[in-house]
């Protein structure tokens, strides 16, 4: 990793870190710690922060996968906050609807909300505070109000109209005076912060004891009035979405009921001599492992065993490596509990060996080139090259508004470590205050992660009842010699598994460049957050309106030209952008005896803290 100036100091010390996509969240997760909580208790702080702060990336009714690592029984664990969709979300109802694809606005496109449960899942079992002191944050916050970004009130006003002419509910809970808030002025979500005083309210009511008001909080939001609203915001209303028609909701009050979050056992991939685990396949996060593993047979790195950015071979492969997963990902990922995914094939060296024999490392690929996994023959969703088009009326499907009204992938992240040797990387996201009208009793809005599944039978994604969607949300947990080393992640939809992936690498190559040299091992995390990063967009877009652009390479234009020339002639439709625009990594660490943590400068609101 070349030498890069540093945007932010490079933190380091021995008591607790906490970075994440806004300094907000990443101070209460600090102040959590400082008062005696885990890095448990300060992740759900911080998360349920970023519900108020961060409204246009995620919200109360969103997703949330977490990676952990529980310092108490020296094990990773993946709590999954991804829920399900509806159990009359089938092909023949869309199907009378006249839809062939899931719109990526509106009710139809909800599932069961997640996050809540994952979070409270989390606490209870690895945390120990109770849940008033975790949700009084988010609560003072949404009632006295927090500063209103410029990002907010951009995503606000392109959809202003929206809100006004159609999306009545959102806006009376996002506008002011008929306009978007300005930036930086006051904001204030008090019909969110009723709700969470009600629903702490009714748990404290229910028992005294901190495990069980935490059980009872869950069961009055999957079971209880939370539940109802929604219920009844679906049955009894229409509105308009990326269909161009008006439409209720299939979420029901018993799809919540039946669903409850749940723990299990992190996929695991190596690289040199890092142990990197993700999520299963009803996430993406397998196609780091798999992309590690092909990568892991090639020689990335330069004389001095650091990749350096005026190379252009190790950005060729990787960006290689990454498609060949991702045409995986899109060939054989989905809900294991529905669909016979065949991990043990995709994660075994041999068939990495054999993946890897199809990259040129003269030329890019233009094709999306799945393998045949024990035999088994790949199908792929039939998408045309330039997208599938459709109306762009209703709002978006990804959370990012540009100016020109189009999209582009975004979400939330938070990591923390303690001194007790607990980590966390965590990815809240989902039911963007752009995603769907707000539900009027409850002061927020539903998902829309059903845009994710297929409307066409027969492929791993296709939409039935009962089934998590393929989520982007990838948090990370990297272990060394066993021990957790790195938790890490990024918003960015499609991209968050190669923007961490770049990360990874770097710091995977600069620390053994050092051993090298004779120097101390570890090379700065806000180093590797800071250097110029890269993505491919080669893969179908897992949102509406899943579009791909085959070869097409998006960097940094902090790459030097000649590198950007040579890529091109490789074969790469390399777009150069701002030299400080893609990712919003962060990260925390545990290495050489101190604790460490970084933020991204993109953006200018990640932050973290520590001492």
């Amino acid at each position: 990793m070349a030498d890069v100036p540093l945007t932010r100091p490079e933190l380091a010390g021995t008591f607790g870190m906490v970075a994440s996509t806004h300094w907000l969240a990443s101070q209460t997760g600090m102040g959590v710690l400082e008062r005696g909580g885990n890095a448990f208790d300060a992740a759900a702080a911080a998360g349920f922060v970023l519900q108020v702060v961060e409204p246009h990336l995620n919200g109360p009714a969103g997703d949330l996968p977490i990676v952990l690592w529980s310092g108490t029984d020296q094990r990773a664990h993946v709590v999954c906050g991804q829920g399900p969709s509806p159990q009359a979300a089938t092909l023949q109802a869309f199907a009378d609807l006249g839809l062939d694809a899931v719109p990526g606005t509106g009710l139809l496109a909800a599932t069961v909300p997640g996050a809540f449960g994952a979070w409270t899942l989390m606490l209870q079992r690895w945390g120990t505070w109770r849940l008033r002191d975790v949700l009084e944050p988010a609560i003072g916050y949404a009632r006295h109000g927090a500063p209103v970004l410029p990002r907010v009130s951009r995503t606000i006003d392109a959809v202003s109209a929206l809100f006004t002419d159609e999306w009545t509910t959102s806006a009376q809970t996002y506008l002011d005076g008929g306009r978007a808030p300005a930036p930086w002025s006051r904001w204030r979500l008090t019909r969110l912060a009723d709700t969470y005083e009600r629903v702490l309210t009714e748990a404290e009511a229910a028992s005294s004891d901190r495990d069980a008001q935490i059980e009872a909080a869950r069961d009055v939001w999957y079971r209880g009035f939370v539940a109802e609203a929604v219920d009844t915001f679906a049955r009894t209303t229409t509105w308009l979405d990326t269909s161009g028609r008006r439409h209720g909701g299939l979420l029901s009050a018993d799809d919540l009921a039946r669903w409850q979050p749940t723990v299990e056992e992190p996929l695991s991939g190596r690289y040199r001599d890092v142990e990197v685990l993700k999520t299963g396949p009803w996430g993406q996060g397998p196609v780091m492992l798999q992309a590690l593993h092909i990568l892991d047979g090639l020689d990335l790195a330069g004389p001095d065993g650091d990749l350096a950015d005026d190379d252009p071979d190790w950005i060729h492969l990787t960006t290689e490596a990454s498609k060949l997963a991702f045409a995986d990902r899109e060939a054989w990922y989905g809900d294991p509990e529905h669909v016979d995914v065949p991990l043990a094939t995709l994660l075994s060296q041999d068939y990495a060996a054999e993946r890897r024999r199809l990259i040129d490392p003269a030329r890019a690929d233009r094709e999306l080139r799945p393998g045949s996994p024990d035999g088994r023959t790949p199908r792929l969703p039939d998408v045309p090259l330039e997208g599938l088009g459709g109306t762009r009326d209703a709002s978006v499907g990804e959370p990012t508004v540009r100016r020109d009204g189009r999209t582009a992938g975004d979400t939330c992240h938070v990591d923390v470590v303690d001194r007790w040797g607990n980590m966390v990387a965590a990815t809240p996201s989902g039911a963007w205050l752009q995603s769907s009208p707000v539900v009027p009793d409850l002061g927020f809005p539903l998902g829309t992660r059903a845009q994710m599944f297929w409307l066409t039978e027969g492929l791993p994604t296709t939409l039935a009842p009962g089934v998590r969607p393929r989520t982007t949300l990838s948090p990370s947990l990297a272990l060394r010699d066993g021990e957790p080393w790195i938790a890490f992640g990024t918003p960015g939809g499609d991209q968050q598994d190669q923007w961490s992936l770049v990360l990874l690498l770097r710091m995977v190559h600069a620390a053994e460049a050092s051993r090298r040299r004779g120097e101390p091992v570890w090379t700065g995390l806000q180093a590797a957050v800071d250097a110029p990063m890269f993505h491919h967009d080669h893969m179908p877009s897992s949102f509406f309106p899943r579009q791909t652009f085959p070869a097409r390479l998006t960097v940094e234009d902090r790459v030097p030209r000649p590198v950007l020339d040579e890529l091109a002639r490789r074969g790469h439709d390399v777009q150069a952008v701002d030299g400080w625009s893609l990712g919003r990594l962060s990260a925390v660490a545990r290495d050489g005896g101190w604790l460490r943590a970084a933020a991204n400068p993109r953006g200018a609101q990640g932050y973290a803290v520590g001492r």
